[in-house]
């Protein structure tokens, strides 16, 4: 099974594009911090290139731009071409299938007030980690010797 389900923010406003045969395509990038610090204290952050097609690509171009919260489910895909100096190039990025608001429309730089509302979805609630955080503070995992199975 391929499949990639992520919630972050655009770094820039996502750049359509249409094929030869007319379907529309939108390339962008989205942030998404890790659940947890480096040694050093500092906040790590992933950015996922993602490629959408057709209507899914026309929603995006339409309603988010850079800063935007945006949750998408898609799958991963790796794929190879050779650039203009003939050297081989080699992209993973996640082929997006469905996206979604993750912020209300006051919090969406790229809200618009023709926004579908049936596609708005409320604030992300918080991770279980941010709820239980003082449980978990001092929680110490299991030896592998010490599970039952």
């Amino acid at each position: 099974m391929n499949k990639a389900i992520l919630v972050g923010n655009l770094t820039r406003d996502p750049e359509q594009r249409t094929t030869q045969n007319g379907v529309p395509v939108t390339s962008f990038t989205v942030a998404i911090n890790r659940r947890f610090k480096s040694q050093d204290g500092s906040q790590q952050t992933d950015f996922i290139n993602c490629v959408a097609w057709r209507s899914t690509a026309e929603f995006i171009a339409k309603y988010f731009v850079k800063g935007s919260r945006i949750g998408i489910v898609g799958s991963i895909q790796s794929r190879s071409y050779d650039d203009q100096s003939g050297n081989r190039k080699y992209v993973t990025e996640v082929v997006v299938d469905e996206a979604e608001f993750v912020t209300s429309k006051s919090q969406n730089p790229g809200a618009q007030m023709d926004a579908p509302a049936a596609s708005q979805q409320p604030a992300a609630a918080p991770s279980a980690d941010e709820l239980f955080a003082d449980e978990l503070s001092d929680f110490e995992p299991l030896d592998d010797a010490e599970l039952p199975f």
